[in-house]
């Protein structure tokens, strides 16, 4: 079940320095009862201080190009303010370099604007519910760089930690994407199990991040 705020909405503030693209946003979310704009800005400093006047907001969508300042240096402010924030880059482009730098900064998904009015509810509610969220064409270019990484030999000293059978369970279906109620119903194990041994997992490999886990599964092959 997805974490929301009070009264059973997830708050949103919608940052981009064209205000076509907000009215874009909220008029394909109108519709969701569970999903509602309550603050809007065109630039990073104002949206700053909304976020300070609304501590109801929970997600975070922002343009990354926008000029006084960027994207990146509004993620680390905003995160700064309130680092549960769950918050989210659009754009028009993508690259390794952008979407890594979206990571780093505190970031937790990287859309699109082509993207439709399932595909931003659905990344909405996961990024609100604790998980990361890709457009499809960033998550792909994501792994493709992955597996390159992988192909490198991996230093001699750098051995995998030992995981469970279960934990190895968990971690290959983290790495199809497959959501905590997912991976439950397949290892038929409780939610609140898989969160612990989603823990445990990254705790043991030294990971920030599902990218991070992801990356070092790949460079030990514990997953396929």
């Amino acid at each position: 079940m997805n974490e929301l705020v009070s009264d059973d909405f997830i708050a949103v503030l919608v940052l981009d320095d064209h205000q076509m693209v907000i009215e874009g946003v909220k008029t394909l979310l109108k519709s969701r009862p569970n999903i509602r704009v309550v603050a809007e800005a065109n630039r990073g400093a104002d949206a700053l201080q909304l976020l300070v006047k609304h501590p109801e907001v929970r997600v975070v969508l922002t343009d990354l190009s926008m000029p006084q300042m960027s994207g990146l240096e509004f993620i680390r402010a905003a995160r700064e303010i309130n680092s549960k924030l769950r918050i989210v880059a659009l754009s028009m482009f993508y690259d390794h370099a952008s979407v890594t730098d979206v990571l780093s900064a505190g970031g937790c998904g990287y859309m699109l604007k082509s993207l439709g009015p399932e595909e931003l509810v659905q990344a909405i509610e996961q990024v609100a519910a604790g998980r990361t969220y890709f457009s499809s064409e960033v998550g792909s270019m994501l792994l493709q760089n992955l597996e390159l990484t992988a192909l490198r030999p991996a230093p001699a000293a750098d051995d995998p930690v030992p995981l469970t059978v279960r934990e190895r369970e968990v971690l290959e279906l983290i790495s199809k994407e497959y959501s905590n109620h997912h991976i439950a119903e397949k290892l038929f194990i409780s939610e609140r199990t898989v969160e612990t041994h989603r823990k445990n997992i990254l705790t043991k490999t030294n990971s920030k991040s599902i990218i991070g886990l992801i990356r070092y599964a790949l460079r030990h092959r514990l997953i396929q």
